[in-house]
């Protein structure tokens, strides 16, 4: 008789297990289509924004030919960064860079990714559902 009960606690250890395993897997793909959809998106916006810096630009160099000021390309110094930003963004190695320092403060100031109150409990959670259902 015991060794039916041991048999089924395996099988239901092995079963959570492969069910842990399989939610793991999933929320990795979400997360990982997620990333895609964000870099897609920032590229979507570089072309966007590099489309209106060039006509900008364009229309810069225009006014300072005309009227011989340098005034009127003043914008383009904080269109460039702006430009930079997000060619780095959609086509370099911020993304590895962002990964990096996120490592560093999970390792070294984890401190800062405490909640207020800490992590929710079931008591704290029933009373607010309790609550939000008598108002």
């Amino acid at each position: 008789m015991g060794s039916i009960a041991t048999k089924q606690r395996e099988m239901m250890m092995e079963n959570q297990e492969l069910m842990i395993q399989r939610n793991l897997q999933m929320q990795n793909q979400i997360r990982e289509r997620q990333v895609a959809m964000q870099l897609a998106m920032a590229r979507e916006r570089f072309y966007w924004f590099a489309s209106f810096y060039v006509i900008a630009l364009a229309g810069m160099l225009k006014g300072k030919l005309k009227t011989k000021s340098s005034a009127y390309l003043a914008p383009s110094v904080p269109l460039t960064f702006i430009l930079a930003y997000q060619a780095d963004f959609a086509f370099g190695d911020k993304i590895p860079r962002i990964r990096r320092m996120a490592e560093e403060v999970l390792e070294n100031e984890r401190e800062l990714l405490r909640l207020p109150y800490g992590l929710p409990t079931l008591h704290s959670i029933d009373a607010a559902r309790e609550k939000a259902g008598s108002d």
